[in-house]
């Protein structure tokens, strides 16, 4: 019972999480990306630091590089008057400032591997915030859509004006044609009245006609034309 209660808590908190992740979802965004700047103004501070010191231990080998070749100048010098006391001093002092330059050579090629690899970095975090941003603006046209068709496809479920609309459409087009119905009613009174019969026989030809028609009167026309010539 106890683990069932803890599952359904556990359940309900990470469905209330993801629609509050989904609700603030820009706002979580945007705080990515500042969180990635940050980061990336924190590294290139390390660069710099990083270039400044390779730079001084640069400074540092060439001074110790002209001090030997002074100091082996010297001592030749030395030699070549018979000074070898002088001259076993000076390769003395020689002999440690190369000890010192070997280190500090191998200080130089650490720094400009650390250097390269976080110069790469710094590049590659700085085209990934490009992309955010430019994700970002995208996230938020598409949030801002997401939100107007919500709110329109809620207004127009409260909203009845459509369907009123819809209904009043189909009751003009389906409604039957007046004039149509009258000349039906008209059709069914005459068959109704018997009084037209006598008409409807001299129509089908049988005995004189009832009505007076234009090619009676032409006829009528025709015959006097003839009688008066």
């Amino acid at each position: 019972m106890f683990r069932t209660l803890t599952t359904l808590f556990d359940g309900a908190n990470a469905r209330a999480e993801e629609r509050l992740r989904d609700h603030f979802s820009i706002e979580l965004i945007d705080q990515k990306i500042r969180e990635a700047e940050a980061s990336l103004k924190a590294a290139k501070f390390t660069l710099a630091s990083l270039m400044q010191r390779e730079r001084g231990e640069t400074r540092q080998v060439e001074a110790l590089q002209n001090r030997i070749a002074d100091l082996m100048g010297r001592a030749k010098l030395a030699l070549d008057e018979g000074r070898e006391d002088l001259a076993t001093e000076a390769a003395t002092a020689v002999a440690q400032l190369e000890n010192e330059l070997t280190i500090r050579r191998s200080t130089v090629e650490r720094l400009e591997t650390r250097i390269l690899k976080l110069r790469h970095s710094i590049e590659g975090a700085h085209r990934r915030i490009i992309d955010l941003k430019q994700g970002a603006l995208a996230a938020r046209a598409a949030k801002k859509e997401a939100d107007i068709q919500k709110r329109l496809g809620r207004n127009v479920a409260q909203d009845t004006a459509f369907e009123e609309a819809e209904a009043l459409i189909a009751r003009v087009l389906n409604r039957d044609d007046p004039f149509e119905q009258t000349q039906i009613l008209k059709e069914i009174d005459q068959g109704l009245d018997q009084t037209n019969m006598s008409d409807r026989l001299a129509e089908a030809g049988f005995g004189d006609p009832t009505k007076s028609t234009a090619a009676d009167v032409l006829s009528r026309l025709k015959a006097q034309q003839a009688d008066d010539k």
